[in-house]
């Protein structure tokens, strides 16, 4: 089978890889914690609610959600449109959070990256072998995170790392984009650069490259405009 042949995943199964992706789960497909490729992992929020372009919904709940209230979101979930805008809140918003009395969510698009984005610029894989040879001016951390978040990608700028995409969230099937840049350097196309040569060592691994972010993330939002990659849905999170 080509490039071309190959099947592609539907925006619902590309949801359930994102999903897989950020959270571990118990045997009953309960969230448990953050899917941090390092120790010390986060406890997993609540709810996950996810809308797909398709029309279709997938929903997950923490552990320690009773289910009696688990039923009743899961009607709510049933109940939402397609997600055509992804800034617009889910149609059931007000009762997720009433039911769930929750404080705070996280809510923004998710995108699949495609094979045609290609960079523009040239840049660097960054690995626990030659990461000493790199300035990390403002990077410092990644040091202690450079063996769990292959592929990481760089641009360096005068021997200095500037913008780097790294596997943040991995699983068999798909790694979530982790995309940083220092502020003195957005707005010159670095980012864009390092998230299409991330994405294409991903799918060398027989992964699917993710890219999700939140809608309040403008500067993230124009690198996926600027790589047309592709919206299968929308996600919403209440903490």
């Amino acid at each position: 089978m080509t490039d071309r042949e190959e099947i592609k995943p539907t925006a619902h199964e590309l949801m359930e890889l994102h999903l897989d992706a950020l959270f571990t789960h118990d045997h009953n497909m309960r969230l448990i914690a953050i899917n941090e490729p390092w120790s010390g992992a986060a406890t997993a929020p609540r709810f996950f609610l996810g809308r797909t372009i398709e029309g279709t919904t997938l929903c997950r709940f923490r552990y320690d959600v009773p289910e009696m209230l688990v039923e009743q979101l899961e009607e709510l979930c049933a109940d939402e449109p397609i997600a055509r805008d992804i800034q617009t809140k889910p149609k059931n918003f007000k009762a997720y959070m009433n039911l769930l009395q929750g404080e705070r969510f996280t809510m923004g698009p998710c995108y699949i990256i495609p094979g045609e984005a290609t960079p523009k610029m040239q840049v660097v894989s960054i690995t626990r072998e030659n990461i000493a040879e790199f300035l990390l001016d403002g990077f410092e951390w990644l040091t202690l995170e450079i063996e769990y978040v292959q592929p990481c990608i760089a641009l360096v700028h005068e021997s200095r790392v500037v913008s780097i995409c790294r596997s943040v969230r991995i699983t068999s099937k798909a790694h979530e984009a982790g995309l940083e840049t220092l502020n003195a350097f957005r707005g010159r196309g670095y980012a864009a650069a390092v998230v299409a040569v991330w994405a294409m060592d991903v799918r060398k691994l027989g992964s699917i490259p993710l890219y999700s972010t939140s809608w309040e993330n403008l500067a993230s939002q124009k690198v996926a405009r600027k790589l047309a990659l592709s919206l299968y849905g929308v996600n919403f999170i209440v903490i």
